[in-house]
């Protein structure tokens, strides 16, 4: 059987691509702890959907602990302080390098397991310099360069929009999923960019919204 490894988060999007994958597929789910506020609700998410999904194929999530404090200081993804609001553009939840770090580690990681297949949860229309299929495909030919070890980033749902993931896989658990930049006793804020996403794209699905959301 192939073996993939997932950067999941918890997230919708990430958690139903391992779900997807590990129809055919070894998945190995990486989550990458960098000293976000939010990471206790995300692998608490994680691990609960995992543990729903009763698929033989998903392995236990992988944790890499990498403080990200020293890179980007006194950041609103750090501090809590002004998180991006439902209102505000995509473009203010932008973390610089996101996705620069999270393949490289993960690809670092599969040098050392016998993993080739990097698979991320990027959607349609994400606007970020380091989400485009031309970043992923010569990332990967210089980590594979680099780590003298086949690196392939693979990005399924670069095509769709969250309500179409919604739509394809709304028989998964998805309400165990975790889309907020400020979770309070595990549940999504209701005021984040994030959330506001969350249930545009359930809204666009017709898809029932079983999410519990703390302000309205």
């Amino acid at each position: 059987m192939d073996r993939v490894a997932v950067l999941a988060s918890g997230g919708l999007d990430s958690s139903v691509l391992l779900a997807g994958l590990a129809r055919t597929a070894e998945v190995y789910p990486i989550y990458i702890q960098w000293g976000f506020p939010w990471e206790a609700t995300e692998r608490k998410s994680l691990e609960q959907f995992l543990s729903a999904l009763e698929s033989p194929n998903a392995r236990p999530p992988v944790l890499i602990s990498v403080p990200i404090k020293p890179i980007y200081g006194d950041h609103w993804s750090l501090n809590g302080a002004e998180v991006p609001g439902k209102d505000e553009p995509d473009s203010a939840v932008f973390l610089p390098g996101r996705n620069i770090l999270l393949i490289g580690l993960a690809a670092v990681w599969c040098s050392t397991h016998g993993v080739s297949r990097i698979a991320i949860g990027s959607l349609g229309g994400n606007p970020f310099p380091d989400a485009t299929p031309e970043f992923f495909e010569r990332f990967a030919d210089t980590l594979s360069t680099g780590l003298s070890h086949k690196v392939i980033v693979e990005a399924p749902f670069r095509g769709l929009h969250k309500s179409d993931i919604i739509r394809q896989f709304r028989e998964l658990p998805l309400h165990l999923t975790i889309t907020c930049m400020a979770p309070a006793a595990g549940q999504h804020c209701g005021r984040c960019n994030k959330c506001a996403e969350r249930r545009n794209a359930f809204l666009s699905s017709e898809v029932p919204d079983h999410t519990i959301y703390s302000a309205s």
